[in-house]
C-alpha cells in the first residue's frame, strides 16, 4: 500500500485563465472569488506553501456595488513615511475614480500576509469597462470547448 501524499512539482503547475463580470456584484463576493482563484484553491492539488493559483481577469469595476453604508463610511487610508504623510480616501470618492484600486484593496487585504501574496496578486488584472487586453486567453478556451 502506498500512502504517500502528492506534491505538485512548481513546473507542473497548469495556470488557466478566468473571466470575472463584476456588473452589479457585492466588493467583497468578488474579492472573495478572486482570492479563491488566485490561491489556486479550486485545484485537487492546492497546497498552502506553494503558487498553484490561476489568472484572473475582472471586467466592469465600475459596476462594483458596496452595500449598507460603505460608500460613506469605509475609508483607504494611506501614509507615504513622511511626517504628515496620510491620506485619507472615502470610497464612495474611490469607486467613482478608481474601481480597480478598490477591489484591488480588497483582494489584496485577504492574500496571506507572506511572500506569495506578491506573486498571486500580479496574475489579478482589472478592468473598469467590459473591454479588456487579454481576448487572445480566452478565444482559445472557447476554440477547445466547440471541439
Amino acid at each position: 500500500m502506498n500512502n504517500k501524499t502528492y506534491l505538485p512539482n512548481v513546473a507542473g503547475i497548469k495556470r488557466n485563465w478566468h473571466l470575472i463580470d463584476a456588473k452589479g456584484k457585492p466588493l467583497g463576493r468578488i474579492a472573495t472569488q478572486v482570492v479563491y482563484l488566485l490561491r489556486g484553491k479550486n485545484k485537487s492539488y492546492y497546497t498552502p506553501h506553494l503558487d498553484c493559483g490561476d489568472h484572473v481577469v475582472v471586467i466592469n469595476a465600475k459596476d462594483i456595488v458596496l452595500t449598507g453604508k460603505k460608500l460613506e463610511q469605509k475609508i483607504d487610508y494611506r501614509h507615504s513615511g513622511y511626517p504628515g504623510g496620510d491620506t485619507y480616501t472615502v470610497y464612495s470618492k474611490l469607486m467613482a475614480e478608481k474601481p480597480e484600486k478598490g477591489l484591488w484593496l480588497a483582494a489584496k487585504g485577504m492574500l496571506p500576509k507572506n511572500r506569495l501574496a506578491g506573486v498571486q496578486i500580479k496574475r489579478l488584472k482589472i478592468f473598469k469597462e467590459n473591454e479588456h487586453d487579454f481576448n487572445d486567453k480566452f478565444a482559445k478556451k472557447a476554440d477547445k470547448e466547440k471541439v
